[in-house]
């Protein structure tokens, strides 16, 4: 889906999240890969400086550029990436922001797990990494907006895109850091429905474990 069209989605779903939020109401996710692949840059002053060609360059190399209301700062998407975007009530899930970007970084790990590779957080840093001998790898960017506490956006894990396209900007505006993708890791091509499906189980599995809890506090 190109990132426009998933973003005027991801705009109505919100809207409707919001109208039906309440116990038993709406919540979404969203999974899909962006194509064409596209950059996109926040509002944050220094980002833009992050994208590391200029427009024409982009173009004919097959990529969009856009801004992006999202959090964070520039990141690239395109095929073989997986992006989540949860539409979520926060209240329902108990969760605040930084506990939120906190809960999609440990459903990435879990993901991550069921496939053999071992993900991590990084305190300085948002997203999911992989330990390497000169340095950690970033394996999934988070970037999210929330209006009335309810969630847009969200998370991108490199199951098996063409890495050489990271090398156009500076990605997550965290200069000397590289990327890394799932079949990178393996060393082997990973199914791309296989990712889709244990990611999809493991959101609804977390999100519905959380709202029972605040539905149903212990006492």
């Amino acid at each position: 889906m190109p990132y426009a069209d998933a973003l005027a989605l991801q705009r109505r779903e919100q809207q409707a999240v919001i109208a039906d939020r309440g116990v038993g109401g709406r919540q979404v996710v969203l999974l899909v890969e962006h194509d064409p692949p596209v950059v996109t840059v926040t509002r944050r002053p220094e980002a833009k400086g992050h994208v590391l060609v200029d427009e024409a360059t982009l173009a004919r190399r097959g990529i969009e550029l856009h801004q992006t209301d999202r959090g964070g700062d520039v990141t690239w998407h395109g095929p073989g990436q997986l992006v989540a975007y949860p539409i979520l009530d926060l209240n329902r899930l108990g969760l605040r922001l930084h506990e939120y970007l906190r809960w999609l970084e440990g459903c990435v790990i879990d993901v991550l797990e069921s496939f053999g590779i071992v993900g991590h957080r990084d305190p300085d840093a948002t997203g999911v990494w992989v330990d390497h001998p000169e340095g950690p790898r970033k394996i999934a960017a988070m970037g999210v907006r929330v209006s009335r506490w309810v969630s847009m956006h969200g998370l991108a894990l490199n199951v098996d895109p063409d890495l050489s396209q990271f090398d156009v900007i500076v990605p997550c505006g965290l200069h000397g850091r590289q990327v890394t993708s799932m079949a990178a890791e393996l060393k082997m091509q990973v199914d791309m429905d296989r990712v889709k499906a244990s990611l999809a189980l493991v959101l609804i599995a977390r999100a519905g474990a959380a709202m029972r809890a605040v539905e149903s506090p212990s006492t």
